[in-house]
């Protein structure tokens, strides 16, 4: 019976404690599992707040870089910072406007400008003169040598100072609308030292606690290397990990060993936090990528946006095409209201474009004043088109102001096998063709652009050798007596002869003035004219100036170098400039004449009575001669008006004391009207046509043998050599 009841009890126990150990298995089973999804709960929380507080640092940097980056691209890019970087002044007048400045702005504590050749300008630091190379070191002279490029976005970089760390950022100082072949410009750079009082406006604005500035990481604290721009850490943002999971597992301990039920509701917290952590990261990321591929100001894409939208359109749509729009006349809308105009001025545009017609697909700003449309759909393009123009066919208003402007459209139709880059690019491409066909217009992408673009980049590698092998040479028009038909003068003209054949100054000058050519091209002509005309003494040599010549600050430089190492008498020389120079940029092209007229250099306004020149400025300027353009030459036989007004252009000159030179002249007829008129000086194939230097000595020394033949029956015999000739091209300007 015992041991029957010892079986039974026996037979309960077995299973109670099966039972037992099962839960205790269970059980601990359960708190391993909830320790270690704790403990992993605990690390977690701790590495996602120390990312969180990692990418904040990053952040941090970044913004404190961009804040200086901006700062010096809009001191930089300034016409006023352009235009008085070369003069006198500007060390005083950079002084002003940065160097007293860095005494207390929070943007930056030290400006520095920093010439072509190298020498500090300009250099303060809190309000201060101060060494900079001494202060950032040698990797300060590679920054500048980087960053002395137009066009390019602010050079910068952390330094290892004296004193510290310091952010730089430098760019080259530069007109707002810099064109290609500016020279060697002067350099800003503006620096922000990371003192205790910046790192602590860090610590607050990106919520790191304890943020401070070390030489070294320290063991048991987070940190963020500082690189200077060799990669190299030279310093360390070091700020302790708030480790907000060690706190959760403090306060749920006790209740983990309590109850599985409070470990469970834990865990559904914890899930239910994850999830809406999820979430909240989800909406975050959406948001990044928002503004990853929208423009700030106007909400329309942007130019990465542009391209993924592209990407994305179904290659098989027909007729995607990209249009791009270029508002005319935006620059004078800033200059005249200011940026806040024109940025309402933009989200007009911007809201106007995306809803101008029913096909657009995507509408984007790629920067600027500048828009893209993308259209989808079978109907013609003119509705489009149409649609755009008649956004602007009305001046807006913006606050009580009328502001007009016109666009510029170019247009590309997408094909199979072409990128979104590539689509991008030809339309841009048409754009460009219409800004140069005169603005407000709309050009379609046509393969010829890229074929003649092509021929252009040929033609400008054959130019550059051409100049580099001295293939172009002069040739030399003569410039006569009214009274004696002798000559007395000589103006020099550019020819090229190619293997393919001459080439037009009226092609190659203006591709040496777009690529930057233009320099070397004048240098070399005033070279070569020298070097001929220095075999006829007593004669006078005109020479042909380009305005990007002239306006070149160091032009006035390199023609007296010229002059020095040629030994040529500068009174010789006469330097022909048009009259659009006086329009565009009287102020250099004066100090450019003021600084050669005081070797003794001549200037002659050239195609007088066909521009725009004023009677002051031609009182202002003080030329030594003008040449009466060959258009009112021309016009002399075609209405009766043409000798009145040649005469009265003629008598505009003469009674501010300018001599005249008449060119043009073909005929007898003309030749006897100029003389009646008052011009002292003649020019034509009449008198003679350009001819290479050999030709022009034997002319000279024909006429010295034959000196007592009569004025006319030089100009006769002169008639029929040059009847021989034929001319090369178009005169050098």
């Amino acid at each position: 019976m015992w041991s029957t009841l010892a079986g039974r009890v026996r037979a309960h126990i077995s299973p109670i404690a099966a039972a037992t150990a099962c839960f205790l298995a269970v059980a601990f089973l359960l708190t391993g599992l909830e320790t270690h999804v704790v403990m992993t709960m605990t690390r977690s929380a701790n590495e996602i707040d120390d990312a969180r507080a990692n990418r904040a640092a990053h952040a941090a940097l970044d913004a404190f870089a961009s804040r200086l980056g901006a700062t010096v691209k809009d001191n930089a890019i300034w016409d006023d910072a352009y235009a008085t970087v070369g003069s006198s002044t500007f060390a005083d007048w950079a002084y002003e406007n940065w160097g007293k400045t860095s005494a207390d702005y929070p943007l930056y504590d030290a400006a520095i400008v920093i010439g072509p050749g190298g020498n500090a300008i300009s250099a303060f630091s809190k309000g201060k003169p101060f060494e900079p190379r001494d202060y950032f070191g040698k990797a300060f002279d590679r920054q500048i040598e980087a960053a002395a490029s137009p066009h390019s976005a602010p050079l910068i970089n952390f330094f290892k100072t004296k004193t510290g760390v310091a952010l730089a950022a430098s760019q080259a100082i530069q007109p707002f609308n810099a064109a290609k072949g500016l020279p060697k410009p002067s350099v800003l750079t503006f620096s922000k030292e990371l003192t205790p009082e910046a790192i602590d406006t860090l610590s607050q604005e990106y919520g790191l606690d304890g943020l401070r500035l070390q030489s070294t990481p320290e063991p048991g604290l987070l940190s963020n290397a500082i690189t200077d721009m060799n990669g190299g850490a030279i310093a360390y943002l070091v700020w302790p990990s708030k480790a907000p999971g060690n706190a959760v597992f403090e306060e749920v301990y006790p209740y983990i060993a309590a109850s599985v039920g409070i470990l469970m509701l834990f865990l559904m917290a914890a899930l239910l936090a994850g999830m809406f952590e999820t979430q909240r990261l989800r909406r975050q990321a959406e948001a990044a990528r928002f503004v990853a591929r929208h423009d700030c100001l106007s909400g329309l894409l942007n130019r990465h946006g542009l391209l993924e939208t592209l990407e994305h359109v179904d290659s098989a749509a027909p007729d995607v095409s990209l249009y791009v729009i270029n508002l005319d006349g935006f620059k004078a809308v800033n200059d005249a209201w200011g940026h806040a105009v024109g940025d309402e001025l933009i989200n007009i545009v911007a809201n106007a474009l995306q809803g101008c017609h029913r096909q657009i697909l995507a509408a984007a700003r790629l920067g600027g004043d500048e828009f893209a449309l993308v259209r989808l759909g079978l109907a013609a393009g003119s509705g489009m088109e149409n649609a755009i123009l008649g956004l602007f066919a009305e001046p807006f208003k913006i606050g009580g102001r009328t502001i007009e402007v016109r666009a510029s459209i170019g247009v590309a139709l997408r094909a199979n096998d072409i990128t979104p880059l590539e689509l991008l690019r030809r339309a841009g491409m048409a754009l460009c063709r219409a800004k140069e066909n005169g603005k407000s217009q709309i050009v379609a992408y046509d393969p010829e652009f890229d074929r003649e673009r092509q021929r252009l980049a040929e033609l400008e590698d054959g130019l550059r050798n051409a100049i580099r092998n001295g293939v172009i040479e002069p040739a030399f028009q003569p410039l006569v007596s009214a009274a004696t038909g002798a000559i007395i003068g000589l103006e020099a003209l550019a020819r090229w002869r190619s293997p393919a054949g001459n080439i037009s100054p009226e092609v190659f000058v203006p591709l040496a003035e777009k690529s930057g050519l233009i320099d070397a091209l004048g240098a070399h002509m005033l070279r070569r004219s020298i070097e001929h005309a220095r075999n006829w003494p007593g004669l006078s040599l005109s020479v042909n100036v380009s305005p990007v010549q002239l306006c070149n600050p160091d032009f006035a430089a390199q023609v007296t170098a010229i002059l020095k190492e040629s030994g040529f008498d500068a009174t010789r020389l006469t330097l022909e400039i048009t009259e659009g120079v006086l329009m565009t940029s009287p102020d250099q092209a004066r100090r450019s004449i003021d600084q050669l007229r005081r070797v003794g250099i001549k200037f002659a306004l050239d195609d007088f009575g066909c521009g725009y020149a004023s009677i002051g400025a031609l009182r202002q300027f003080g030329f030594d001669r003008v040449k009466i353009d060959r258009s009112l030459v021309s016009g002399v036989g075609e209405n009766d008006s043409g000798v009145g007004v040649l005469r009265a252009t003629i008598a505009l000159a003469t009674a501010l004391g300018i001599p005249v030179t008449a060119e043009g002249i073909e005929n007898q007829w003309q030749m006897e009207i100029l003389r009646d008129c008052g011009c002292d000086q003649l020019q034509g194939f009449l008198v003679g046509k350009p001819a290479p230097p050999y030709e022009i000595s034997l002319r000279l020394h024909r006429e010295s043998a034959g000196a007592q033949l009569s004025g006319q029956s030089m100009v006769q015999e002169e008639t029929m050599s040059a009847s021989k000739y034929r001319p090369l091209g178009l005169r050098f300007n």
